[in-house]
């Protein structure tokens, strides 16, 4: 698999990438959103849910560019309804 590319020694845990900016991040410092069994997308704030995900940045640039880009629709494989829009519009950025 090797999903978690972590340096020895830097305590970060597992890294994941931004579908909008392609930056690196620590798995705690992204969003993650999961594409269900029933093909609906939802945020997964505990990081476990099963199902496809993809990571985004909580900041306002790369949610206006996954939505501009369609970068979530393409790496989960659904459509994303205007309610997660919404919501991830309403994080508050780190």
């Amino acid at each position: 698999m090797g999903k978690s590319r972590a340096k020895p020694g830097d305590g970060a845990g597992p890294i994941r990438t931004c579908v909008a900016c392609r930056q690196e991040a620590g798995k705690a410092d992204l969003i993650r959103l999961v594409r269900r069994s029933d093909g609906g997308v939802q945020a997964d704030p505990t990081g476990r849910a099963p199902g496809r995900g993809a990571y985004l940045h909580a900041s306002a640039d790369c949610i206006a560019a996954a939505r501009r880009r369609k970068a979530l629709e393409r790496a989960l494989g659904a459509s994303i309804a205007i309610e997660i829009w919404a919501e991830l519009n309403l994080r508050p950025s780190p």
